[in-house]
Formats: C-alpha cells, structure tokens, sequence
C-alpha cells in the first residue's frame, strides 16, 4: 500500500480540484434555475447581495463577487430592468450605488433560495454531517492559508 495522501492522488491539485468541483456546482445550480429566468451571473449577484445584505455598495459586491466593475454594472442594470433591485444614490456619498431589494426582488429571492436548497440537498447527498464540517472547516483554512500568503509575498 501506498504512502501517498489520497488527496495527491488526484488528477488535478487538490486546489484545481476545488475550482472544478465549483465550476461543476455552479453549473448545476445555473441550469436548475434558468426556468426561474436567471442565469448564472444575476443569481450570483442576489445570492451575494443577500449575504452582504441590502443596503451594500456596488463597489462591495463587486469585490465579493471578485469581478470586475462593469461585468457587475452591466448584470445590476439586468436585474434593475426586471425590476428585481433597486440602486440608490449613498446619502453621504453621491458617487456611490446602494443596492436594494424590490417587493417583487424578495419574491424572487425566496424561489431562488427555495431551488438552490433544493439543490444543495441533492448535491450534499451520500455526505455525513461529519464529512460536511470537515470539508467546510478545511475549506475555510485553505482560505486563510491563501489570504496569509499573499499578504507575506506583498510584504
């Protein structure tokens, strides 16, 4: 029997790994959506916005979302368009969009997050809860990890 961890076994990196298993779900979750009429970018974006929470700027979705400015502006003037958000001008700030759920807006945002739970359960399935949080703690260490290197290599 082999010495070698099975995550270096794999055919990719364990981190290549990851972004194709993101890739994969994302993908499941865009098509098990689009008859709902979003595709992957705008309930990307009301996913992130919700978690941000209303009121957030465009410049932080943005930066969560980790794109550029105007793929976000051109996606939010979708979602304005359907009348699903709103954008306000920042009262201390003029330069600044504040973003803001429409009445319609949440009733979107309650189907798409009853799909994607539907989603979720689909693609947890044959995972223990103990599997879960290992994955989920892991992930969250690689994060750091990542975070704490860049920020020595720019020291």
């Amino acid at each position: 029997m082999s010495d070698t961890p099975f995550h270096e076994t794999l055919d990719l990196s364990l981190c290549g790994q990851l972004g194709r298993v993101h890739r994969i779900c994302r993908q499941a979750i865009t098509v098990a959506v689009e008859p709902l009429g979003f595709t992957q970018p705008r309930w990307t974006a009301m996913m992130y916005m919700q978690h941000l929470g209303e009121g957030c700027t465009q410049h932080e979705l943005a930066t969560s979302l980790a794109i550029e400015m105007p793929s976000l502006t051109r996606t939010l003037k979708q979602l304005e368009q359907s009348e699903i958000i709103e954008r306000r001008i920042d009262s201390q700030d003029k330069r600044c969009r504040r973003l803001y759920f429409t009445e319609q807006g949440h009733q979107q945002m309650a189907l798409l997050r009853a799909r994607i739970a539907e989603i979720k359960t689909h693609l947890y399935r044959d995972l223990s809860d103990e599997q879960l949080n290992g994955l989920a703690l892991g992930l969250l260490q690689l994060e750091e990890n990542a975070l704490n290197l860049m920020q020595e290599e720019q020291e």
